[in-house]
């Protein structure tokens, strides 16, 4: 290199390190951090690195994985654990493939992360560069915002725009590739438009139309046996505090979803989970906050015609889809259920509250018939281990500040009758997508995102195959967790649908797995690992998990053999399809 080639990096150097030049990677980190991010997930590129060194100059940490679904959703996860953006960096190409069932998992479950993806120069555009795609045209269907960044003065302002999109209505992803030679670029800071945090967002805590908050009101004062659904929105907004007020002021059953789960004790008198159905058979009004009329909703045909039904969304688009609705507001939901408790209190006379106690007895008594019924499978000692006895297992062993996770089929829909989280957002799940491999990336995003707290992931054997190996990362980056692994050596829920369309002979195709003892992935790791094969022993492999976790700092593994021949309610009757 010459003198004077060398002079120029020097000086370069220096001008940057004294803040007077900043490079498009520098603007990345620094606009990332003005949105609140603290960590970014990622897996290295060449397309990428000048972010990394951003990164570094901004104090932001950098989780890097072994695949990029993981990325993804831990991504995904962060956002739904702490209630701000999460991001996920990925590099060209087959970077930002793999993200793609990560980012469509969030699409569906409404959760805020901001994709960036790498891109080859602009100098090189359709020459045929190393991994070049048309990502933007890719991710567009299954993104909120999708956008190509193409000068480095711009690069900020995409960033803060991408993120409002992010929260603008229902929550969501969004996409932005930078090309290489954008990122690289250094440019004087003063040219760069780089938005002030705090300065360029509206209050997103709209009540909508005040007319209908009184129209509500005089709905629910008038009700004698009222329910109500508080869905995923209802964490994702941070709004649990007033839908728990709402709910205690007008004393309504609520039934939950999604991270909504836990919102409630199980011991409050408002806390219903098995008479969901029974609820939306004879309630006279039903209310709907924070969750679609989707296919676990059964498009709403499960509900009572002769009911009066509300919605309440964070999306317009949501209000009144695939079901006729008496009323719909779109708005914050906690903004809403505030004001529509304020608009109908004291409203409710003596003879309103005794009739709504009678409605919530019934309810009581018929859920305390389903737990009777389902007791004995709760317990069973049967050999193989019923999937049941597991799940109560894993519940009898949640602590007030356990977050649960379930990534599989079966296994997690079977979970979701005897699992119940101690407080909100302590339950994550596939979600609307059915997107196996969440586990991972979600387990070690909320250990990240709440170190003090133990993490548990149920998973299935077919799904904890599909990302175990980013449990090293979660070791790697101090994010232990126990990983449970309930074992029938087969993609269940499937199996279960082509046996009773094919019949036995035919059913085992395309969804058996091999028999695989995974308790030695945790020992290959580093870990604890332990197999269990009686019902007898599951609870105290899992303390021995628990306290192994704590003396080393080590993932676990608890490797549970359970009966391939028994299968959810759901799996029967084939719902997810109906």
């Amino acid at each position: 290199m010459s003198t004077a080639s060398a002079t120029a990096r020097d000086t370069l150097a220096q001008k940057t390190k004294d803040g007077s030049v900043i490079s498009g990677g520098g603007l990345v980190a620094r606009a990332l951090r003005n949105e609140g991010v603290d960590t970014i997930f990622t897996l290295c590129g060449g397309h990428i690195i000048d972010i990394y060194d951003g990164c570094i100059d901004e104090g932001i940490r950098i989780v890097d994985v072994r695949h990029e679904q993981t990325a993804a959703h831990a991504a995904d996860g962060y956002a739904r654990q702490t209630g701000k953006l999460g991001c996920v960096v990925t590099t060209a190409g087959p970077g930002c493939t793999n993200a793609v069932t990560g980012v469509a998992t969030a699409f569906r479950s409404e959760s805020p992360i901001l994709h960036i993806g790498g891109q080859s120069s602009l100098a090189q555009h359709r020459q045929g560069s190393l991994q070049d795609l048309p990502h933007v045209d890719m991710m567009t269907p299954i993104t909120k915002f999708a956008s190509g960044v193409f000068s480095t003065e711009r690069v900020a302002d995409m960033i803060s725009m991408a993120a409002r999109e992010c929260f603008a209505g229902a929550y969501g992803p969004a996409y932005l590739e930078i090309p290489r030679d954008i990122l690289d670029a250094e440019i004087p800071v003063e040219r760069a438009r780089i938005p002030e945090p705090g300065s360029y967002r509206s209050s997103v805590r709209s009540i909508g139309d005040p007319a209908d908050i009184e129209a509500l009101a005089d709905i629910l004062v008038r009700s004698e046996r009222p329910a109500v659904l508080f869905g995923q929105q209802v964490w994702a907004s941070r709004s649990q505090d007033e839908a728990i007020a709402f709910i205690r002021a007008l004393d309504i059953p609520a039934y939950m979803n999604g991270a909504s789960r836990g919102m409630l004790p199980a011991t409050d008198p408002h806390h219903f989970d098995r008479t969901r159905s029974d609820a939306f058979r004879e309630a006279d009004v039903i209310l709907i906050v924070g969750t679609p009329f989707d296919f676990r909703m059964g498009y709403g045909r499960r509900i009572s015609s002769e009911a009066t039904l509300v919605q309440i969304d964070l999306d317009y688009r949501t209000v009144g889809k695939n079901r006729d609705i008496s009323l719909g507001l779109a708005g914050h939901p906690g903004a809403i259920l505030s004001a529509v408790a304020a608009a109908a209190s004291g409203r409710i006379d003596g003879g309103a509250r005794v009739q709504r106690q009678a409605w919530m007895k019934q309810l009581r008594e018929i859920e305390a018939s389903k737990l009777e019924r389902l007791m004995p499978l709760f317990t069973s000692d049967s050999n193989p281990i019923h999937p049941y006895r597991l799940a109560w297992e894993i519940n009898e062993f949640l602590g007030e500040d356990t977050i649960y996770i379930g990534d599989g089929g079966d296994v997690v829909t079977i979970s979701a009758q005897a699992v119940r989280p101690r407080g909100p957002g302590q339950w994550m799940d596939p979600g609307a997508l059915g997107s196996l491999g969440v586990g991972t990336g979600f387990s070690m995003a909320a250990k990240l995102a709440h170190p003090d707290k133990e993490v548990v992931c149920l998973y299935g054997d077919g799904s904890f195959g599909m990302t175990a190996f980013d449990m090293e990362t979660a070791q790697r980056f101090g994010a232990p967790y126990l990983a449970v692994v309930g074992n029938n050596s087969a993609m269940n829920q499937i199996r279960y649908g082509q046996i009773a369309k094919y019949g036995p002979n035919r059913g085992d195709i395309g969804n058996k797995l091999g028999d695989v003892p995974f308790s030695r992935f945790g020992e290959m790791i580093g870990g604890y690992g332990e197999e269990v094969t009686e019902a007898s022993r599951i609870g105290p492999a899992l303390r021995r998990a628990r306290e192994a976790i704590a003396a080393t700092g080590k993932c676990a593994v608890v490797n549970v053999w359970i009966d391939p021949n028994e299968y959810a309610p759901g799996t029967r009757n084939q719902t997810m399809y109906k």
